[in-house]
């Protein structure tokens, strides 16, 4: 049975053994779209150059959104993020509450979200949006754990990311609802997707604990597979995920989660 939505691989965590752009080709051969992230570490034309269909990948390099000077410097590095997804064919971009240093934890950690940290974030996602809208591509806020992998990221939970974007309210910045982090800091699943339907730009999945494909740990990714094709979801679902067995095996469980059956 067919899926409305369509499935992407993160090439950042299987493959590991490959030089990047071959994870990018095997990915591609395999049938899915492919995500990166930090493309300032990669060349345009090589990927382009693979065939490969880019469904997302980090929208900034660095900046941050509870003050100005760090909202200044996330705009300036989303300009340059932009030119190069152009270069890609529009993916979305994805962006952070804060820099992440190469292990994920905040270049500049922050522990509570005051009122005028809120007030700074919204006026630079409004900005986000005002670039995207003019540059023809769509930012997407994503959320992320505190208890396990990002502690003191401010923005971080997928009620916080919801709550700033249905207030900036533009086309051009969406959720990257992230169902691996929002399982271990918040849960209720199916009722986050379906709630949130309004603003999610993408879904990525893995499995807790672990963070290891579809079908290793707690989450029953088919039930939430039903509820996307319930509610006519036709947009990114995306592996982000280390395979726990071997890359084959950890996207072909992948799809095999969500692939409808009759």
């Amino acid at each position: 049975m067919s899926t409305p939505y369509k499935l992407a691989v993160s090439s950042e965590m299987v493959f590991l053994e490959l030089p990047h752009i071959e994870r990018v080709r095997r990915i591609h051969e395999l049938g899915f779209a492919v995500e990166i992230w930090d493309w300032t570490k990669k060349n345009a034309v090589e990927l382009v150059s693979t065939g490969a269909h880019f469904t997302s990948m980090t929208g900034y390099v660095t900046g941050r959104l509870a003050d100005e000077a760090g909202g200044d410097e996330l705009l300036r590095t989303a300009e340059l993020s932009i030119e190069f997804a152009h270069k890609l064919g529009n993916p979305l971009l994805n962006l952070h509450g804060t820099g992440l240093n190469d292990r994920g934890l905040p270049v500049q950690p922050s522990y509570e979200v005051t009122s005028q940290m809120w007030s700074q974030a919204l006026k630079t996602l409004s900005r986000i949006a005002q670039l995207g809208a003019k540059e023809g591509v769509t930012f997407v806020l994503e959320n992320l754990n505190l208890e396990v992998d990002h502690p003191g990221v401010p923005f971080a939970s997928a009620k916080e990311v919801i709550a700033l974007v249905r207030e900036i309210n533009s086309p051009n910045l969406k959720v990257m609802l992230d169902l691996y982090h929002a399982q271990i800091g918040e849960g209720n699943l199916i009722e986050l997707v379906r709630n949130s339907m309004d603003v999610i730009g993408e879904i990525q999945v893995a499995d807790v604990p672990g963070r290891c494909e579809p079908g290793t740990g707690e989450i029953f990714y088919p039930a939430i597979a039903k509820v996307l094709s319930d509610i006519g979801y036709s947009g990114i679902v995306g592996l982000e995920s280390w395979a726990k067995e071997g890359s084959e095996l950890a996207l072909a469980r992948f799809r095999a989660a969500f692939s409808l059956t009759a």
